[in-house]
Protein backbone atom coordinates (compact mmCIF):
# COMPACT_ATOMS: atom_id res chain seq x y z
CA UNK A 1 0.00 0.00 0.00
CA UNK A 2 1.56 3.48 -0.89
CA UNK A 3 1.83 5.74 2.54
CA UNK A 4 1.23 8.71 2.95
CA UNK A 5 2.90 11.39 5.73
CA UNK A 6 -0.99 12.68 6.55
CA UNK A 7 -3.73 10.54 7.16
CA UNK A 8 -7.24 12.12 7.82
CA UNK A 9 -9.82 9.56 9.55
CA UNK A 10 -13.29 10.33 9.97
CA UNK A 11 -16.38 8.17 10.15
CA UNK A 12 -17.05 9.32 6.41
CA UNK A 13 -15.47 9.56 3.49
CA UNK A 14 -15.88 13.31 1.61
CA UNK A 15 -17.25 11.59 -1.20
CA UNK A 16 -20.69 11.67 -2.60
CA UNK A 17 -23.25 8.83 -2.35
CA UNK A 18 -23.34 8.56 -6.03
CA UNK A 19 -20.72 8.77 -8.85
CA UNK A 20 -21.50 10.66 -11.79
CA UNK A 21 -21.67 9.26 -15.34
CA UNK A 22 -17.63 8.99 -15.90
CA UNK A 23 -17.11 7.34 -12.38
CA UNK A 24 -15.73 10.68 -10.91
CA UNK A 25 -16.43 11.25 -7.25
CA UNK A 26 -16.98 14.96 -5.76
CA UNK A 27 -16.63 16.37 -2.38
CA UNK A 28 -19.84 15.60 -0.30
CA UNK A 29 -20.79 19.12 0.55
CA UNK A 30 -23.74 19.65 3.77
CA UNK A 31 -24.40 22.50 5.75
CA UNK A 32 -21.89 22.28 8.91
CA UNK A 33 -20.09 19.19 7.51
CA UNK A 34 -16.68 18.23 8.15
CA UNK A 35 -15.62 17.32 4.37
CA UNK A 36 -17.07 20.69 3.77
CA UNK A 37 -14.46 22.54 6.03
CA UNK A 38 -11.28 20.38 5.27
CA UNK A 39 -12.13 19.98 1.40
CA UNK A 40 -10.18 23.42 0.58
CA UNK A 41 -6.94 22.22 2.07
CA UNK A 42 -7.11 18.13 1.68
CA UNK A 43 -7.39 18.83 -2.36
CA UNK A 44 -4.36 20.55 -2.78
CA UNK A 45 -2.19 18.71 0.02
CA UNK A 46 -0.87 14.97 -0.22
CA UNK A 47 -2.88 12.71 1.73
CA UNK A 48 -4.93 9.67 2.82
CA UNK A 49 -8.57 9.94 4.56
CA UNK A 50 -9.70 6.86 6.13
CA UNK A 51 -13.79 6.55 6.44
CA UNK A 52 -16.99 4.71 5.46
CA UNK A 53 -17.97 5.55 1.49
CA UNK A 54 -22.00 5.49 2.43
CA UNK A 55 -22.42 2.46 1.56
CA UNK A 56 -23.63 -1.12 3.18
CA UNK A 57 -21.54 -3.90 2.21
CA UNK A 58 -17.92 -4.46 0.94
CA UNK A 59 -15.83 -1.42 0.75
CA UNK A 60 -15.49 0.11 -2.99
CA UNK A 61 -12.49 1.35 -5.15
CA UNK A 62 -12.35 4.42 -5.13
CA UNK A 63 -10.24 6.49 -6.87
CA UNK A 64 -7.95 9.74 -5.23
CA UNK A 65 -10.04 13.07 -5.66
CA UNK A 66 -6.88 15.42 -6.74
CA UNK A 67 -3.71 14.13 -4.46
CA UNK A 68 -6.10 12.57 -2.07
CA UNK A 69 -6.09 9.05 -2.08
CA UNK A 70 -9.60 7.52 -0.70
CA UNK A 71 -9.11 4.47 1.96
CA UNK A 72 -12.90 3.13 2.41
CA UNK A 73 -13.70 0.85 4.98
CA UNK A 74 -16.49 -1.67 4.66
CA UNK A 75 -19.02 -1.50 7.65
CA UNK A 76 -22.00 -4.32 6.93
CA UNK A 77 -25.57 -3.35 8.42
CA UNK A 78 -24.86 -4.70 12.00
CA UNK A 79 -21.60 -2.46 12.29
CA UNK A 80 -23.94 0.50 11.23
CA UNK A 81 -26.79 -0.56 13.66
CA UNK A 82 -24.47 -0.90 16.99
CA UNK A 83 -21.32 1.35 16.03
CA UNK A 84 -23.14 4.26 14.04
CA UNK A 85 -26.97 4.54 14.90
CA UNK A 86 -26.38 2.69 18.49
CA UNK A 87 -23.47 3.44 20.49
CA UNK A 88 -22.09 6.60 18.50
CA UNK A 89 -25.84 8.47 17.55
CA UNK A 90 -27.90 6.78 20.33
CA UNK A 91 -25.20 6.62 23.61
CA UNK A 92 -22.73 8.93 23.17
CA UNK A 93 -24.41 11.72 20.59
CA UNK A 94 -27.51 12.52 23.27
CA UNK A 95 -25.05 12.51 26.46
CA UNK A 96 -22.39 14.84 24.71
CA UNK A 97 -25.27 17.80 23.86
CA UNK A 98 -26.51 17.94 27.75
CA UNK A 99 -28.50 15.24 27.30
CA UNK A 100 -31.30 17.16 25.61
CA UNK A 101 -32.54 13.15 24.60
CA UNK A 102 -31.73 10.81 26.97
CA UNK A 103 -28.85 8.33 26.27
CA UNK A 104 -29.67 4.46 25.81
CA UNK A 105 -26.77 2.40 27.36
CA UNK A 106 -26.82 -0.99 25.47
CA UNK A 107 -23.95 -3.44 25.88
CA UNK A 108 -24.09 -5.24 22.61
CA UNK A 109 -23.39 -1.82 20.90
CA UNK A 110 -20.21 -1.38 22.64
CA UNK A 111 -18.65 -4.86 21.00
CA UNK A 112 -19.63 -3.27 17.83
CA UNK A 113 -17.91 0.11 18.32
CA UNK A 114 -14.77 -0.88 20.16
CA UNK A 115 -14.54 -3.75 16.40
CA UNK A 116 -15.61 -1.10 14.31
CA UNK A 117 -12.93 1.48 15.31
CA UNK A 118 -10.22 -1.30 15.59
CA UNK A 119 -10.80 -1.38 11.79
CA UNK A 120 -10.55 1.90 11.32
CA UNK A 121 -7.42 2.11 13.41
CA UNK A 122 -5.58 -0.67 11.28
CA UNK A 123 -6.20 1.19 8.12
CA UNK A 124 -4.44 4.37 9.29
CA UNK A 125 -1.99 2.50 10.72
CA UNK A 126 -1.30 0.56 7.48
CA UNK A 127 -1.47 3.82 5.48
CA UNK A 128 0.94 6.11 7.44
CA UNK A 129 4.44 6.72 6.67
CA UNK A 130 7.28 6.55 9.15
CA UNK A 131 7.44 9.75 11.30
CA UNK A 132 4.17 10.78 9.91
CA UNK A 133 1.00 12.25 10.96
CA UNK A 134 -2.78 10.58 11.73
CA UNK A 135 -5.72 13.43 12.42
CA UNK A 136 -8.89 11.38 13.53
CA UNK A 137 -11.92 12.87 13.97
CA UNK A 138 -14.53 12.99 16.25
CA UNK A 139 -16.81 10.94 18.53
CA UNK A 140 -17.27 8.13 16.40
CA UNK A 141 -13.86 7.25 16.94
CA UNK A 142 -12.83 7.66 20.10
CA UNK A 143 -10.69 4.46 20.55
CA UNK A 144 -8.73 4.94 17.87
CA UNK A 145 -5.94 6.94 19.24
CA UNK A 146 -4.58 4.57 21.21
CA UNK A 147 -5.51 1.82 18.86
CA UNK A 148 -3.68 3.39 16.50
CA UNK A 149 -1.09 4.30 19.08
CA UNK A 150 -0.15 0.60 20.22
CA UNK A 151 0.66 -0.21 16.73
CA UNK A 152 2.44 2.66 15.56
CA UNK A 153 4.24 4.56 18.27
CA UNK A 154 6.63 6.13 15.57
CA UNK A 155 3.99 8.61 14.43
CA UNK A 156 2.20 11.86 15.47
CA UNK A 157 -1.51 11.33 16.29
CA UNK A 158 -3.75 14.14 16.89
CA UNK A 159 -7.94 13.78 17.72
CA UNK A 160 -10.29 16.50 17.32
CA UNK A 161 -13.82 16.18 18.82
CA UNK A 162 -16.19 18.80 16.65
CA UNK A 163 -19.03 17.78 19.17
CA UNK A 164 -18.72 19.38 22.59
CA UNK A 165 -17.44 17.37 25.36
CA UNK A 166 -19.74 17.32 28.61
CA UNK A 167 -19.29 18.19 31.94
CA UNK A 168 -17.86 15.22 34.55
CA UNK A 169 -21.37 14.29 36.04
CA UNK A 170 -22.64 13.10 32.47
CA UNK A 171 -19.53 11.71 31.10
CA UNK A 172 -19.41 9.58 34.44
CA UNK A 173 -22.86 7.97 33.31
CA UNK A 174 -20.82 6.11 30.66
CA UNK A 175 -20.59 2.86 31.14
CA UNK A 176 -17.13 2.60 29.60
CA UNK A 177 -15.87 6.12 30.01
CA UNK A 178 -12.39 4.65 31.30
CA UNK A 179 -12.28 3.02 27.64
CA UNK A 180 -12.87 5.72 26.38
CA UNK A 181 -11.09 8.20 27.86
CA UNK A 182 -7.95 6.18 27.39
CA UNK A 183 -8.64 5.91 23.88
CA UNK A 184 -8.40 9.36 23.35
CA UNK A 185 -5.25 9.48 25.53
CA UNK A 186 -3.58 7.61 22.58
CA UNK A 187 -3.01 11.39 21.04
CA UNK A 188 -0.71 13.24 21.16
CA UNK A 189 -3.06 16.42 21.09
CA UNK A 190 -6.61 16.42 21.95
CA UNK A 191 -8.49 19.36 20.82
CA UNK A 192 -11.73 20.72 21.18
CA UNK A 193 -14.01 23.73 19.88
CA UNK A 194 -14.21 25.38 23.24
CA UNK A 195 -12.07 25.75 25.92
CA UNK A 196 -14.51 24.47 28.72
CA UNK A 197 -14.01 21.16 26.94
CA UNK A 198 -10.43 20.82 27.76
CA UNK A 199 -11.46 21.89 31.23
CA UNK A 200 -13.67 18.70 31.74
CA UNK A 201 -11.26 16.31 30.32
CA UNK A 202 -8.77 17.33 32.96
CA UNK A 203 -10.93 16.55 35.76
CA UNK A 204 -11.97 13.40 34.59
CA UNK A 205 -8.57 12.03 33.87
CA UNK A 206 -7.09 13.11 37.30
CA UNK A 207 -10.65 11.57 38.85
CA UNK A 208 -10.70 8.79 36.99
CA UNK A 209 -7.61 7.74 35.75
CA UNK A 210 -5.14 9.59 38.67
CA UNK A 211 -3.53 11.66 35.94
CA UNK A 212 -1.29 14.66 36.64
CA UNK A 213 -2.86 17.41 35.02
CA UNK A 214 -0.64 20.77 34.68
CA UNK A 215 -3.47 23.68 34.06
CA UNK A 216 -6.27 22.86 31.63
CA UNK A 217 -3.67 21.60 28.28
CA UNK A 218 -1.33 19.21 29.52
CA UNK A 219 -1.92 15.92 31.03
CA UNK A 220 1.10 13.40 32.05
CA UNK A 221 -0.27 9.45 32.07
CA UNK A 222 1.72 6.39 31.52
CA UNK A 223 4.77 8.12 31.18
CA UNK A 224 3.43 10.37 28.78
CA UNK A 225 2.21 14.13 28.06
CA UNK A 226 -0.94 15.08 26.02
CA UNK A 227 -1.60 18.62 25.37
CA UNK A 228 -4.83 19.91 25.17
CA UNK A 229 -6.45 22.66 23.73
CA UNK A 230 -9.74 24.20 22.11
CA UNK A 231 -9.36 25.20 18.53
CA UNK A 232 -12.73 26.69 17.10
CA UNK A 233 -13.20 25.17 13.58
CA UNK A 234 -14.02 27.81 10.70
CA UNK A 235 -14.99 27.49 7.39
CA UNK A 236 -13.53 28.31 3.57
CA UNK A 237 -14.31 31.76 4.19
CA UNK A 238 -12.93 32.92 0.69
CA UNK A 239 -14.88 30.29 -1.39
CA UNK A 240 -18.75 31.58 0.38
CA UNK A 241 -17.62 35.21 -0.14
CA UNK A 242 -16.66 33.93 -3.87
CA UNK A 243 -20.04 32.13 -4.45
CA UNK A 244 -22.01 34.70 -2.86
CA UNK A 245 -20.47 37.48 -5.26
CA UNK A 246 -21.48 34.95 -8.45
CA UNK A 247 -23.51 36.98 -10.79
CA UNK A 248 -25.98 34.06 -11.08
CA UNK A 249 -26.12 33.52 -7.21
CA UNK A 250 -27.33 37.38 -6.82
CA UNK A 251 -29.49 36.77 -9.57
CA UNK A 252 -30.85 33.67 -7.93
CA UNK A 253 -31.12 35.48 -4.17
CA UNK A 254 -33.31 38.14 -6.18
CA UNK A 255 -35.33 35.33 -7.36
CA UNK A 256 -35.73 33.89 -4.20
CA UNK A 257 -36.97 36.83 -2.51
CA UNK A 258 -39.72 37.38 -5.16
CA UNK A 259 -40.65 33.63 -4.86
CA UNK A 260 -41.20 34.33 -1.09
CA UNK A 261 -43.59 37.23 -2.11
CA UNK A 262 -41.29 40.23 -1.42
CA UNK A 263 -41.80 40.55 2.05
CA UNK A 264 -40.03 43.28 4.27
CA UNK A 265 -37.95 40.55 6.35
CA UNK A 266 -36.79 37.07 5.89
CA UNK A 267 -36.23 35.09 8.63
CA UNK A 268 -33.37 31.82 8.04
CA UNK A 269 -32.65 28.96 9.44
CA UNK A 270 -30.49 26.04 8.45
CA UNK A 271 -30.23 22.91 9.94
CA UNK A 272 -29.84 18.97 10.22
CA UNK A 273 -32.89 17.77 10.40
CA UNK A 274 -31.61 17.43 14.64
CA UNK A 275 -33.09 17.07 18.09
CA UNK A 276 -30.31 19.29 19.44
CA UNK A 277 -30.88 22.15 16.68
CA UNK A 278 -33.58 23.81 18.44
CA UNK A 279 -35.89 23.57 15.73
CA UNK A 280 -39.20 23.35 17.67
CA UNK A 281 -38.25 25.66 20.29
CA UNK A 282 -37.69 28.03 17.35
CA UNK A 283 -41.50 27.39 15.61
CA UNK A 284 -43.24 28.11 19.07
CA UNK A 285 -40.89 31.47 19.29
CA UNK A 286 -42.41 32.48 16.00
CA UNK A 287 -45.92 30.88 16.06
CA UNK A 288 -46.10 32.78 19.47
CA UNK A 289 -45.10 35.92 17.95
CA UNK A 290 -47.59 35.83 15.30
CA UNK A 291 -50.51 35.20 17.74
CA UNK A 292 -49.79 37.64 19.18
CA UNK A 293 -49.57 39.92 15.99
CA UNK A 294 -45.81 41.27 16.68
CA UNK A 295 -45.30 39.45 13.15
CA UNK A 296 -47.28 39.31 10.25
CA UNK A 297 -47.33 36.54 7.82
CA UNK A 298 -47.68 39.65 4.76
CA UNK A 299 -44.30 41.53 5.56
CA UNK A 300 -42.05 38.45 7.36
CA UNK A 301 -41.46 34.98 6.33
CA UNK A 302 -39.77 32.13 7.96
CA UNK A 303 -37.59 29.36 5.58
CA UNK A 304 -36.90 26.72 7.40
CA UNK A 305 -34.34 24.42 5.89
CA UNK A 306 -34.14 20.69 7.38
CA UNK A 307 -31.42 18.30 6.24
CA UNK A 308 -32.74 14.70 6.52
CA UNK A 309 -30.25 13.21 9.14
CA UNK A 310 -30.16 9.93 10.74
CA UNK A 311 -33.40 8.80 9.54
CA UNK A 312 -32.93 5.03 10.46
CA UNK A 313 -33.11 6.22 13.98
CA UNK A 314 -36.04 5.85 15.90
CA UNK A 315 -35.78 9.34 17.67
CA UNK A 316 -35.06 11.45 14.64
CA UNK A 317 -38.45 9.61 12.67
CA UNK A 318 -40.41 10.83 15.84
CA UNK A 319 -38.86 14.70 15.39
CA UNK A 320 -39.18 14.84 11.60
CA UNK A 321 -43.37 13.93 12.35
CA UNK A 322 -43.44 16.34 15.25
CA UNK A 323 -41.51 19.22 13.04
CA UNK A 324 -43.76 18.57 10.28
CA UNK A 325 -47.03 18.69 12.43
CA UNK A 326 -46.10 22.09 14.03
CA UNK A 327 -45.20 23.49 10.94
CA UNK A 328 -48.60 22.05 9.05
CA UNK A 329 -50.37 23.88 12.32
CA UNK A 330 -48.51 27.63 11.96
CA UNK A 331 -49.46 27.41 8.08
CA UNK A 332 -53.24 26.53 9.06
CA UNK A 333 -53.96 29.03 11.64
CA UNK A 334 -51.55 32.00 10.32
CA UNK A 335 -50.93 31.11 6.49
CA UNK A 336 -52.99 33.09 3.63
CA UNK A 337 -53.42 31.27 0.27
CA UNK A 338 -50.08 31.63 -2.15
CA UNK A 339 -48.74 33.28 1.65
CA UNK A 340 -47.84 30.55 4.11
CA UNK A 341 -46.33 31.58 7.42
CA UNK A 342 -43.48 29.06 7.37
CA UNK A 343 -41.20 27.68 4.30
CA UNK A 344 -40.22 24.24 5.62
CA UNK A 345 -37.99 22.67 3.12
CA UNK A 346 -36.89 18.77 3.89
CA UNK A 347 -33.48 18.69 1.55
CA UNK A 348 -30.17 19.41 1.32
CA UNK A 349 -28.82 22.47 -1.02
CA UNK A 350 -26.12 22.87 -3.19
CA UNK A 351 -23.17 25.35 -2.17
CA UNK A 352 -25.09 27.81 -4.54
CA UNK A 353 -28.25 27.88 -3.88
CA UNK A 354 -27.04 27.98 0.30
CA UNK A 355 -25.01 31.17 -0.62
CA UNK A 356 -28.56 32.54 -2.59
CA UNK A 357 -30.49 32.01 0.27
CA UNK A 358 -28.02 33.54 2.90
CA UNK A 359 -28.19 36.89 0.94
CA UNK A 360 -31.92 36.80 0.71
CA UNK A 361 -32.26 36.29 4.44
CA UNK A 362 -32.60 39.67 6.53
CA UNK A 363 -32.07 37.54 9.89
CA UNK A 364 -30.13 34.33 10.39
CA UNK A 365 -31.64 32.34 13.08
CA UNK A 366 -28.91 30.00 14.49
CA UNK A 367 -30.46 28.81 17.99
CA UNK A 368 -29.36 24.56 18.44
CA UNK A 369 -30.02 23.91 22.05
CA UNK A 370 -26.19 22.74 21.81
CA UNK A 371 -23.19 22.94 19.25
CA UNK A 372 -20.15 22.14 19.00
CA UNK A 373 -19.48 25.26 16.49
CA UNK A 374 -22.36 25.47 13.91
CA UNK A 375 -20.62 26.51 10.83
CA UNK A 376 -23.97 27.45 9.19
CA UNK A 377 -23.85 30.83 11.33
CA UNK A 378 -19.91 31.26 9.57
CA UNK A 379 -21.03 30.80 6.19
CA UNK A 380 -24.04 33.18 6.75
CA UNK A 381 -21.84 36.04 8.00
CA UNK A 382 -18.96 35.33 5.04
CA UNK A 383 -21.52 35.55 2.29
CA UNK A 384 -23.33 39.15 3.45
CA UNK A 385 -20.67 41.21 1.86
CA UNK A 386 -22.81 44.48 2.18
CA UNK A 387 -22.55 43.97 6.11
CA UNK A 388 -26.06 43.82 6.38
CA UNK A 389 -28.27 41.18 7.64
CA UNK A 390 -28.86 40.02 11.40
CA UNK A 391 -27.48 36.65 12.94
CA UNK A 392 -29.63 35.42 15.95
CA UNK A 393 -27.13 33.05 17.58
CA UNK A 394 -27.63 30.90 20.22
CA UNK A 395 -24.88 31.24 23.66
CA UNK A 396 -24.79 27.11 23.27
CA UNK A 397 -23.21 27.15 19.83
CA UNK A 398 -19.39 27.28 19.65
CA UNK A 399 -19.73 29.75 17.67
CA UNK A 400 -21.46 32.31 19.84
CA UNK A 401 -17.88 32.27 21.80
CA UNK A 402 -16.30 34.09 18.56
CA UNK A 403 -19.48 36.01 17.31
CA UNK A 404 -19.73 38.06 20.40
CA UNK A 405 -21.37 40.84 18.22
CA UNK A 406 -24.76 38.37 16.84
CA UNK A 407 -27.80 38.78 18.79
CA UNK A 408 -27.01 36.02 21.29
CA UNK A 409 -29.86 34.20 23.30
CA UNK A 410 -30.63 31.38 25.39
CA UNK A 411 -32.84 28.98 22.89
CA UNK A 412 -34.63 27.11 26.17
CA UNK A 413 -36.69 30.57 27.39
CA UNK A 414 -39.13 31.04 24.55
CA UNK A 415 -40.16 34.33 25.85
CA UNK A 416 -36.26 35.63 25.31
CA UNK A 417 -35.95 34.01 21.88
CA UNK A 418 -38.86 35.68 21.15
CA UNK A 419 -37.72 39.36 22.23
CA UNK A 420 -34.71 38.82 20.80
CA UNK A 421 -36.20 37.67 17.19
CA UNK A 422 -37.82 41.01 17.36
CA UNK A 423 -34.84 43.30 18.52
CA UNK A 424 -32.64 41.63 15.46
CA UNK A 425 -36.05 42.58 13.05
CA UNK A 426 -36.70 46.10 14.22
CA UNK A 427 -32.70 46.94 14.79
CA UNK A 428 -31.45 50.12 13.55
CA UNK A 429 -29.56 49.49 9.90
CA UNK A 430 -26.23 51.51 11.75
CA UNK A 431 -25.85 49.13 14.49
CA UNK A 432 -26.80 45.57 12.58
CA UNK A 433 -23.64 47.32 9.62
CA UNK A 434 -21.44 47.50 12.98
CA UNK A 435 -22.50 43.90 14.01
CA UNK A 436 -21.57 42.35 10.69
CA UNK A 437 -18.63 44.35 9.87
CA UNK A 438 -17.32 42.98 13.25
CA UNK A 439 -18.04 39.43 12.78
CA UNK A 440 -16.62 39.28 9.47
CA UNK A 441 -13.57 41.01 10.47
CA UNK A 442 -13.19 38.17 12.94
CA UNK A 443 -13.92 35.39 10.63
CA UNK A 444 -11.35 36.74 7.85
CA UNK A 445 -8.50 36.53 10.28
CA UNK A 446 -9.52 33.25 11.39
CA UNK A 447 -10.94 30.84 7.90
CA UNK A 448 -10.66 26.91 8.12
CA UNK A 449 -6.60 27.19 6.79
CA UNK A 450 -6.20 29.08 9.84
CA UNK A 451 -7.66 26.81 11.96
CA UNK A 452 -5.96 23.61 10.53
CA UNK A 453 -2.39 25.77 10.81
CA UNK A 454 -3.59 26.14 14.13
CA UNK A 455 -4.31 22.62 15.05
CA UNK A 456 -0.83 20.78 13.14
CA UNK A 457 0.88 22.99 14.33
CA UNK A 458 0.37 22.87 17.84
CA UNK A 459 0.96 19.23 17.17
CA UNK A 460 3.86 19.30 15.24
CA UNK A 461 6.01 21.57 17.38
CA UNK A 462 8.63 21.29 14.02
CA UNK A 463 6.11 22.75 11.74
CA UNK A 464 6.69 20.68 8.83
CA UNK A 465 2.77 19.07 9.11
CA UNK A 466 1.18 22.87 9.05
CA UNK A 467 4.17 24.18 6.58
CA UNK A 468 2.51 21.55 3.67
CA UNK A 469 -1.02 23.30 4.39
CA UNK A 470 -1.61 25.66 1.24
CA UNK A 471 -2.44 29.23 2.27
Amino acid sequence: MRQSSLVVVANRLPVDDNSAFDGAFEWRRSPGGLAGALHAILEQTPATWVGWSGHEGPAPDLPDIGSLRMCPIALSADDLAGYYEGFANSTLWPLYHDAVEQAVFDRGWWETYREVNRRFAEAAAEAVEPGGTVWVQDYHLQLVPQMIRERRPDVLIGFFLHVPFPPPELFMQLPRRIELLRGMLGADLVGFQRPQAAHNIAQLTAKLLGAEVTGDDQISFEGRTIRTGAFPMSIDVAEMQALAARRDVRTRAAQLRSDLGRPRRVLLSVDRLDYIKGIEQRLTAYSELLRDGRVKVRDTVMVQVAVPSRERVEKYRRLRDRIESEVGRINGEYGRVGEPAVHYLIQPFDRAELAALYQTADIMVVTPLRDGMNLVAKEYVAARADATGALVLSEFAGAADEFTDAFQVNPHDVDGLKERLLQAMEADPADLERRMTAMRDHLTGHDIVQWARSYLTTLDSTGRVAARIPG
